[in-house]
């Protein structure tokens, strides 16, 4: 094997070292769903993931905040991470039943107790409603609206990709 061949090989495998290192993974199993579809041309969010470097330190801040709303009496659950895969589907539920959403292309995410609402609605009174309306299910702590009027506005999300 010749030096060129063998620094080839070694470039190739810390390029895939590399990119395998940066493959994002929904490692926190953060709940992510969408709730309705009339818009196809609505950009679709990236999913939740994080790097392997991007969790080491994520890990830390989830456990702070995580649990600082259980040790102040906030939460029933010992971390307000455990909420987020039984509100999301309930989101879902609540969003899908009331009707006024029915012309949106919208997915939910939920990170402790937060619902991220992003996609395209027809409105922005229509956005403002849908932000109403998800604060009223149970547990939910907060909503962050990341929402656009049409299909042809800048996402304010992270797109997938294609």
């Amino acid at each position: 094997m010749t030096t060129t061949h063998r620094m080839l090989m070694l470039a190739m495998a810390l390029l895939a070292a590399a990119s395998h290192a940066q493959e994002r993974k929904n490692h926190f199993d953060d709940p992510f769903l969408q709730v309705t579809n009339a818009l196809p041309a609505c950009p679709v969010p990236a999913p939740p993931g994080f790097t392997e470097e991007e969790v080491r330190k994520e890990a830390h801040v989830r456990s702070q905040h995580g649990g600082s709303c259980f040790r102040v009496g906030r939460c029933r659950l010992p971390n307000s991470y455990l909420y987020d895969k039984e509100i999301i589907p309930r989101v879902q539920q609540y969003i899908r039943l009331d009707g006024r959403f029915d012309d949106t292309s919208v997915w939910v995410l939920g990170e402790r107790r937060l619902v991220t609402l992003m996609g395209c609605v027809q409105s922005k009174a229509q956005a403002e409603q849908l932000e109403k309306a998800v604060l009223l299910v149970d547990d939910v702590m907060g909503v962050i609206n990341n929402l656009s009027v049409g299909t042809a506005a800048a996402p304010r999300y992270r797109v997938a990709r294609p």
